[in-house]
């Protein structure tokens, strides 16, 4: 899962271009995923294999509100995904321009005010969320240990296990699994999450995305990202 980033000089037009590839990632301060150069896409994205387990790090539940159910649907299959480049603008510290590939029938959608967008399957199991227009300041591996901090604090009822983690070049990628808060889904559905973190060519976070679907999903979920991560573009200007 090797990437590359470059960066170049400000366009004559004041706008700023951020290329990034091979994982993704940023300065993105949501949890669980909810929450300067060429513009031109770089390299491929690596199987996910490549990534070394560590050992499981679960919350140590002691007790479990709700039980714990896991969502038998069919496994989404990779081979059935059709992609296609869509644009979107996010809008936080910087106005964030992002072109990235995604499957093509998945809905877009970005909360108000427009800091990410979501692109979400037709059966509403599975998304990606893509995050930029913060400042980019801090290394992927930085940003992967603060979203394995904030996920240390989850409630033990939402039963958390980290799965792997792994930084190599420019990103960083976590891999956990998690039951949504009563709050968000009443029904204790086991979700499986890929996040990922990308550096630019100084070697500081650009986009950050996080893949989500079942357990099941785990290919699909890695397609999806791995496709996302090789094609996004962020183009910045000022608010």
């Amino acid at each position: 899962m090797a990437g590359r980033g470059t960066v170049g000089a400000l366009l004559g037009s004041g706008l700023l271009a951020i290329t990034a590839l091979g994982a993704a990632g940023g300065y993105g301060v949501g949890l669980l995923t909810e929450v300067e150069g060429s513009s031109t896409a770089f390299g491929t994205a690596a199987p996910l294999g490549t990534v070394k387990p560590v050992t499981p790090t679960p919350s140590a539940p002691t007790a479990t509100p709700r039980p714990v159910k896991r969502d038998n649907a069919p496994a989404l299959d990779p081979g059935g995904l059709s992609y296609k480049t869509r644009s979107f603008t996010v809008k936080y510290v910087y106005k964030s321009r992002v072109t990235v590939r995604v499957p093509g029938d998945w809905r877009m959608t970005q909360p108000d005010p427009p800091i990410n967008a979501r692109f979400t399957d037709p059966t509403s199991k599975r998304w990606i969320r893509i995050e930029a227009g913060f400042t980019i300041r801090r290394p992927p591996a930085d940003s992967m240990a603060e979203r394995i901090e904030q996920l240390d604090k989850l409630d033990p009822s939402q039963m958390l296990t980290i799965i792997s983690s792994v930084t190599e070049d420019n990103y960083a990628t976590l891999i956990y699994s998690y039951v949504p808060p009563e709050s968000q889904a009443p029904e204790a559905v086991l979700r499986y999450v890929i996040v990922r973190w990308v550096a630019d060519a100084t070697g500081n976070c650009a986009v950050e995305m996080g893949s989500t679907g079942l357990p099941q999903d785990a290919k699909a979920l890695i397609d999806v990202l791995d496709h996302a991560t090789s094609s996004v573009v962020r183009e910045d200007s000022p608010l």
